[in-house]
């Protein structure tokens, strides 16, 4: 029951902008972010992750300013907000490591080799740099984009260059693996 729990707020998060979109023009900003509080507070509970915590408690702020401002900026920032979060928990963990990177790279290989964490910390850097850019674009589609443009980019773009992000990374991986550098 909690994998399905899980599931079902990982596709509600995801799906969030669209929602978001579809919602606009029929749901109060406001209510909007009440609903965007209930989720993050839901993935803390669930998750028990401090991560979560951290976004919950940034959704409190946003749902804050939709209440005092009345219009939906608040709530489109939300996609700004996990990248923040997410920044800082990368960048947090270069200073201090196992970087996240490593933590999930000793999942499946316990012993990783000094070349791997090296690796590991290149790549934790590389996401943070992508961060910090799909938080930029994040704030300027919120910000000056039209509805439809902002939907479009947190609700599909950012998870298609994640997912590129992803799969260059793999790739690169392999081929260094290949050469020996790893080891």
């Amino acid at each position: 029951m909690h994998k399905l729990v899980t599931a079902v707020l990982v596709v509600l998060t995801v799906l969030y902008p669209l929602g978001v979109y579809l919602a606009m023009g029929h749901v109060a900003p406001q209510w909007l972010a009440v609903l965007l509080v209930a989720l993050a507070v839901a993935r803390a509970v669930v998750t028990r992750q401090r991560f979560w915590w951290a976004v919950a408690s940034g959704a409190a702020v946003l749902a804050l300013a939709a209440w005092w401002q009345g219009d939906a900026l608040a709530v489109k920032l939300y996609p700004v907000l996990v990248n923040a979060v997410l920044l800082v928990v990368f960048l947090v963990s270069l200073r201090h490591p196992p970087t996240v990177v490593e933590r999930l790279a000793r999942l499946t290989e316990p012993d990783l080799p000094a070349a791997g964490v090296r690796y590991t910390r290149k790549v934790t850097a590389v996401w943070c740099l992508f961060f910090v850019a799909n938080g930029a674009a994040a704030a300027y589609t919120a910000a000056f984009s039209s509805d439809a443009t902002w939907a479009l980019y947190n609700g599909l773009i950012a998870y298609v260059l994640m997912g590129c992000l992803m799969g260059t990374e793999w790739c690169v991986r392999q081929w260094v693996k290949r050469r020996g550098a790893l080891a």
